[in-house]
Formats: C-alpha cells, sequence, structure tokens
C-alpha cells in the first residue's frame, strides 16, 4: 500500500517539477531515508516548486524560511516570551517546529543561524537558553544554494555539508520541456498530467522507512559500497591521476548515507534487494559534498563529478 502512494506521489511531483526525475526521486529518496537535501541551481529551476509540492503530498505542517544576512538564530528556533499577564517567559516556538522545512539560499544567513539550523538537522533537538526541546519525528530540511552569486554569502564549511545526505546539482531543462513549463504555468493540461495524491499519512512513512532498512543487500555488494567510500581516501590505489586530484575523502557517514539511500531507490523500484546499478545512481549525490578537491584539480580543469565518475570506473562491481 505504501509503494502504491509513494508511486503516485512520484507521478505528482514529476507532472509539477517537469523535466527533472532525478531531482523528485531524491526527494522520495531522503523521505524514505530520512535525511537532509541541499539543492544548488541557478534561479527559476523550480527547486521551492518542488518542496511546495512535495509539502501538499505529506501528511503534516510546511514552512519556508527565506535566509537573509540579518537573520537570528532566533528566528529559526524560537524564543522566551515574556507574559505580563502571568509574570513568566513563555516559549514561542519558530519555524523549525513544522514537519518539512525549505531553507532558502542556506548560505546568505551568518554562522551562528547556519549552526542552529545544523543542530536541529544533526540531533533533532533545538536549545533555547538552557532548556532543549525535541523536534517532531518525521523532520526534513531541503536547503538550496544559488551558485551563481557570491556576494553577501557564507559558504558551508565541509564539516557542516557533511550533515546533508545529499548534494544534487540542477541544470537548464532544454527546449521541449520549456515549452511544457510555459504550458504549465498558464494553467493549460499537459498529456498525462497526473492529480493530486492522498497526502501521504505520516505512519506510512514511518513503515516506509522500517521497510527501506529491511530491504536486502548482499555481502558482495555491501563491500563494493564500502570500497566506493574507502577508495575516496585510499585513491593511490586506483589511479595516480585521481590520487592527485583529492585532497581529502568522505568520512563514515557517506558510507550510511549512500547505504540507506541505495536500500530507498531498490525500494521505490519496488525490488526487495539493492543492486550495484542503485549504489551507482545515488554514488554522486552522496559524495559531491564530502570529498575535496585539490589545486591540482582546479588547475587541470576538473570538477567533482568527473572525478566520482572516474572511481565509478576503477572500483570492480560486483
Amino acid at each position: 500500500m505504501a509503494a502504491e502512494q509513494f508511486q503516485a506521489l512520484r507521478e505528482y511531483l514529476d507532472s509539477q517539477v517537469l523535466g527533472q526525475p532525478a531531482f523528485t526521486e531524491s526527494l522520495l529518496i531522503a523521505l524514505l531515508a530520512d535525511g537532509h537535501l541541499l539543492v544548488e541551481g541557478p534561479p527559476g529551476l523550480a527547486k521551492t516548486r518542488a518542496v511546495n509540492a512535495l509539502a501538499k503530498g505529506v501528511e503534516g505542517e510546511f514552512h519556508r524560511v527565506q535566509f537573509t544576512p540579518d537573520l537570528l538564530p532566533a528566528d529559526l528556533t524560537g524564543t522566551d516570551i515574556y507574559r505580563p499577564e502571568t509574570g513568566e517567559f513563555v516559549f514561542q516556538p519558530g519555524p523549525l517546529f513544522h514537519h518539512i522545512i525549505l531553507a532558502d539560499e542556506i548560505n546568505r544567513a551568518p554562522a551562528k543561524v547556519q549552526s542552529a539550523l545544523l543542530e536541529a538537522m544533526a540531533e533533532r533537538q533545538i536549545t533555547v537558553g538552557q532548556k532543549t526541546y525535541p523536534l517532531p519525528e518525521l523532520f526534513m530540511v531541503l536547503a538550496t544554494q544559488n551558485p551563481l552569486e557570491q556576494e553577501g554569502t557564507y559558504p558551508l564549511p565541509e564539516a557542516q555539508l557533511d550533515r546533508f545526505l545529499m548534494h544534487l546539482n540542477l541544470d537548464y531543462p532544454n527546449a521541449e520541456i520549456e515549452r511544457d513549463i510555459l504550458r504549465l504555468t498558464r494553467g493549460e493540461e499537459l498529456a498525462g498530467q497526473a492529480k493530486m495524491p492522498q497526502p501521504l499519512r505520516q505512519a506510512d512513512i514511518f513503515q516506509a522507512r522500517r521497510e527501506v532498512l529491511s530491504i536486502y543487500m548482499d555481502e558482495a555488494v555491501e563491500n563494493y559500497l564500502v570500497q566506493l567510500v574507502v577508495a575516496t581516501r585510499q585513491p593511490e590505489f586506483y589511479s595516480a591521476d585521481v590520487a592527485r586530484w583529492l585532497s581529502y575523502g568522505a568520512s563514515p557517514r557517506a558510507t550510511i548515507a549512500l547505504d540507506r539511500c541505495a536500500r530507498a531507490r531498490a525500494w521505490l523500484q519496488q525490488r526487495d534487494f539493492v543492486t550495484p546499478d542503485d549504489i551507482h545512481a545515488v554514488y554522486a549525490n552522496v559524495l559531491r559534498h564530502r570529498v575535496i578537491l585539490s589545486y591540482q584539480a582546479e588547475a587541470d580543469g576538473i570538477n567533482t563529478d568527473q572525478v566520482l565518475a572516474q572511481l565509478l570506473q576503477l572500483v570492480p562491481s560486483p
């Protein structure tokens, strides 16, 4: 039952966010893997629209926060409000107490605000004064970044980027998709356009997450998954060029994320086992923000995706 509901939600997302099937699949993988997404791309690529569509298809409360340089941690977490009629301070919850959070242009907020958000993402709690408040069991942050503008931004440090389950890079659609986008925004019906499904109940989401964890992974596939991450730390065993291009590899958190995402993708494909193709499909998104390239890579015109593609070719697949 849950699988059919997720499939209906996926069809709805694809009908609302045209030409981005990998993006919509990643949204559902993050929901199933109980993780957070960082989405990077130029303005106007339906990042906010996709998150809005996901929020409509899930039972829960949604809140969008526009990050700006003057934002304060209390604007996210909430604060204690003095009530003169009782003479007491009462905690007023902030936006982080919703179930799905859109952190728009996260790199525009200063470090204190970013750290407040990242505590919530990692610990599923927030601290105000001397008190700690738990967040809802269903809690998902989808953060966006605009790669075109660097002025007035505070880039996330690598250690904080590691808290995101996946980092997606979006690109412009082709001309045919762009014509469909025009028709969709004019309110015209498109062929095969899906209607909004019944919102997924939180109980069904938690049940689906338990099913994802029970997906079978063969020992050979598991060893392959681990070797793909270890290869980012020991690239000299595979290629001298890749060793020159990589300064730092991925942490064990990457192994955990790769495992969860591969299982979630297998579940979405309605399989009860993980294949190497599932790992390949999510590998770049899981590792993209967790490896650091050297100056030599920049000098050679090599980007992170090219290095990860090389490792996929070099590490023997079962």
